[in-house]
């Protein structure tokens, strides 16, 4: 009874399969750091509307392959390419690492990422993109 109950209210409230889009002109520059491309409508990433810039991690445990962030590449032809790490996980651009845990093993670094030399300069490249988006391409 309860599954029927909970199947029926579901059905009922997420059954509109319309398109809804909004634009908040407030955000004019995004960095989206190992996107999972299932989380968006990649078409819709064909001409976005703010500035988008896209980072890497090639050794990404976390994600099905069919879903790196190669995909939202492929699609989004105005994206600028921060960053594209060959020894990257998908943890690393989190600062500080999670602690050991079930997720642990599918954000941790994976061997050759020097955590030290590259956070700083993804750092770096995010500041500057947000500066030039922000302040003008001259900065």
């Amino acid at each position: 009874m309860k599954r029927f109950i909970v199947t029926a209210i579901i059905d009922r409230k997420l059954d509109d399969a319309s398109w809804y889009a909004h634009t908040d002109p407030r955000i004019v520059a995004v960095v989206a750091g190992v996107p999972f491309a299932a989380d968006f409508d990649l078409d819709s990433l064909r001409t976005p509307g703010p500035r988008l810039a896209l980072m890497s991690a090639r050794e990404d445990r976390w994600l099905n392959p069919t879903f790196h962030s190669e995909a939202v590449a492929a699609a989004c032809i105005s994206c600028e390419r921060l960053a594209d790490l060959p020894h990257g996980g998908h943890g690393a651009l989190l600062s500080p690492l999670p602690p050991e845990g079930a997720v642990s093993d599918l954000v941790r670094d994976p061997p050759g990422f020097d955590r030290e030399l590259e956070v700083p300069k993804l750092n770096l490249a995010i500041t500057r993109f947000f500066q030039r988006a922000l302040l003008g391409d001259s900065q």
